[in-house]
């Protein structure tokens, strides 16, 4: 051991005056946690689009994620700090955390059951059975290292490095800010690729893949700084002492609850029997902290919605920046960018700031204003929420059906429904927006062009959409209906393209590398699925000479029917139909709730656990540090519930009323935080030593005495 010291100390001098060990622990941590907010930041999308699952059970079943993600750190601490220490505890957790992230990433891969090869997973159950156990072993081994890994990198110092003790846990929250933000970006773009052996496919297993890699790489790197690091035998979890004395105080209260007993100050007194004095003053003072945290869960219920509600708000909308094309949820890397330059605003220049005005801005008070703020926030996401609602295609209810007019000849028509319900004229070439009719009430209708009339019955199936296609002939009026089999708008910002074939000829098409295969004389295709956001090249094969166009960029969420109507030269002249609008709020209106939901969460969580140290002593940490990890994962069992219980069909109303919710709790908070008397730790240990010098100076005096009498 005493080469190894050596050794250290050797290399001490090139590392900056920091133990070089750090720099592992300090690498590790960027690639777990690129690997953990990479891996969640595509979840709930993974869970709408590939196990199909609605919104609200993606909402819930990440929500239950989240939550267990933070209640396993109390039971990371235990392993830690009572059995194994915290070096082991972070290698076996570790290893768990790599197979689940393994696990997560095979249960992605949609050739894995498709035996049918037609793109979609013939036996979902396993791909479900699959991410199900690989979640549960990502939340005990991220939430099980957890609380270790900074502790850990703590023990590296010695007692005369506070400074660089300080300034190794700034280094280790920017890592951990880098990792999210970096994957944030990252594991989008590897799900929006296209991959696969037999159909092409979102690539999902790329998106878990990616993570599960840097998760190896992480406990690799930590491995091998094995020998380097001070590691520091277990010695009892204070969690558990605190546990104990709080137990046996009620306990013992409640043994002498009658009246001939004395009442005494506090009921944690009543465990003065069996433990010291300074045990009990210390717990009293967790327990006042404690008692803060009650109103907290609120606010992570509210800031943990960014990675599901706030991400499944973006797929419809818009996100074309130009030049970039962002998918909906790299939209969340908002919230790091603004994290890692609103604290050095708000630090240098906020709160220095508001002292020169001389207000009073307390730690709770920063609090309380957190709460608001996000409050404010989410009423920001419903505003967004009514506009987006506008823009969305009204879709036929039950008992009503919906039919469009497209006019492929050259001269004007005008349509009648019977009997006598409306009609409606059509110019050449040019259509309608979808008309609504009771399916019961039409029987017939009536199409005149030129001097000609056709009339036909009709039997519509109810919350159904259909395009009539009308076309003056040299003979007769061809008028037929077509079934649109579409009754919701293209999920993850895709559009929906068919074709109508104007001409005499039979043709082929094919639109970028998607063939529609052959189309007769004024028949339509089926739909396709296209990305948004791109343009693509249109090529009709007529009488074997090849026609093309490029397409119009394409919005996200729409769908079209594109008309070929005829070939000059070697171009295609087409018209397009729109038959679903795209979606037109643009992801920047998102840029406002996060920038206010950021604000909120520097002044609350930055200031959050700063209140908790302050108000503790030091060996209670760890006790707090488990309360507040508790408050995120209440948080998230919050969201189940209010989501779950409150049949609230429209969006933004369920945004309003979490709001409203948090702005109640925010009152209640800021009256709790009136009543608080701020204390000084320190002191009171002071006051416990003084004391108990106190009573071993008495001790002294007292035995002297003894001695004294005895040898008289």
């Amino acid at each position: 051991s005493s080469g190894l010291t050596l050794s250290v100390s050797c290399l001490q001098p090139s590392c900056f005056g920091y133990p070089l060990s750090i720099f592992f622990i300090i690498i590790n941590e960027f690639c777990e946690r690129f690997s953990y907010y990479g891996m969640r930041a595509v979840l709930v999308l993974y869970f709408k689009y590939f196990l199909q699952w609605d919104d609200n059970l993606s909402t819930a079943i990440y929500h239950t994620f989240v939550a267990l993600c933070y209640l396993t750190p109390i039971l990371g601490a235990l392993i830690a700090d009572s059995w194994l220490g915290k070096f082991k505890t972070i290698v076996s957790l570790s290893i768990v955390y790599t197979i689940g992230q393994a696990v997560m990433s095979v249960s992605s891969i949609n050739d894995l059951t498709d035996h049918n090869r037609d793109g979609s997973p013939d036996n979902v159950s396993v791909h479900i059975a699959l991410s199900m156990t690989g979640l549960i072993l990502i939340a005990l081994g991220t939430g099980g290292i957890k609380p270790c890994v900074s502790a850990f990198g703590g023990d590296q110092f010695e007692d005369d490095q506070e400074k660089q003790r300080t300034r190794f846990f700034s280094i280790f929250y920017l890592s951990i800010n880098a990792g999210s933000l970096l994957s944030t970006i990252i594991t989008p773009i590897l799900r929006a690729q296209e991959c696969g052996i037999h159909s092409k496919q979102r690539c999902y297993p790329l998106a878990f893949g990616v993570p599960a890699a840097l998760m190896a790489v992480a406990l690799v790197v930590f491995i091998v700084g094995s020998r380097m690091y001070k590691k520091v035998q277990p010695q009892g979890n204070i969690m558990t002492q605190v546990a104990k004395c709080i137990g046996f105080a009620i306990k013992n209260r409640f043994r002498h609850r009658s009246k001939e007993f004395p009442k005494r100050e506090h009921w944690l007194d009543w465990a003065s029997e069996k433990y010291d004095k300074r045990l009990i003053a210390q717990t009293k003072m967790v327990l006042k902290v404690l008692f803060l945290y009650i109103p907290l869960p609120m606010f992570w219920a509210l800031f943990d919605q960014q990675g599901s509600r706030w991400t499944l708000q973006a797929t419809t909308m818009d996100g074309n920046f130009g030049a970039i094309q962002i998918q909906p949820d790299q939209m969340q890397t908002v919230n790091p960018i603004l994290i890692i330059l609103m604290v050095p605003v708000v630090d240098g220049l906020v709160y220095p700031l508001i002292k020169k005005c001389k207000i009073n801005f307390t730690p709770l008070r920063k609090i309380t204003v957190g709460m608001f703020l996000a409050s404010l926030a989410f009423v920001a996401a419903a505003l967004v929420q009514v506009q987006i609602d506008k823009t969305l295609p009204v879709f036929p209810a039950a008992g009503q059906s919906q039919i469009k007019v497209i006019n492929l000849g050259t001269d004007n028509a005008t349509v009648w429904f019977e009997p006598q319900i409306q009609n409606v004229n059509v110019t050449s070439m040019e259509s309608t927006a979808y008309m609504t009719f009771e399916t019961s009430q039409l029987l017939s209708f009536k199409v005149t062009s030129g001097n000609k009339i056709s009339t036909q019955l009709t039997k519509l199936s109810e919350r159904s959409r259909y395009t009539l296609r009308v076309k003056n002939n040299a003979t007769d009026i061809v008028a037929e209906l077509l079934f649109d089999n579409v009754t919701s708008k293209p999920e993850e910002g895709n559009n929906l393209i068919r074709f109508i074939n104007n001409l005499p000829d039979i043709i082929n098409i094919t639109m970028g590398d998607t063939s529609f295969g052959t189309l007769a004389s004024l028949s339509a295709s089926n739909y396709n699925l296209f990305p948004g956001g791109r343009e693509y090249k249109i090529t009709a094969i007529i009488n074997s000479m090849p026609c093309s166009v490029t397409s119009k960029a394409l919005g996200f969420g729409s769908a079209y029917t594109i008309v070929i109507n005829k070939c000059s030269g070697e171009n295609l002249d087409v018209t397009y139909s729109e038959d679903i609008p795209p979606n037109t709020v643009h992801m920047a209106w998102q840029i406002p709730q996060y920038f206010i939901l950021t604000c909120a969460e520097v002044v609350f969580s930055v200031t959050g656990l700063e209140f908790s140290y302050s108000q503790a002593p030091s060996n209670m940490k760890a006790v707090l540090q488990a309360g507040w990890l508790l408050t995120v994962a209440v948080g998230n069992i919050i969201v189940l519930i209010v989501a779950g219980a409150s049949k609230l069909s429209e969006q933004w109303a369920e945004y309003v009323l979490f709001a409203a919710l948090l702005l109640a709790v925010c009152i209640i908070f800021a009256v709790m935080a009136y009543f608080y008397t701020y204390i000084d730790p320190n002191e009171i240990e002071a006051q416990l030593d003084e004391e108990e010098k106190q009573v071993k100076k008495d001790q002294d005096v007292y035995e002297k005495q003894g001695e004294a009498d005895s040898q008289m």
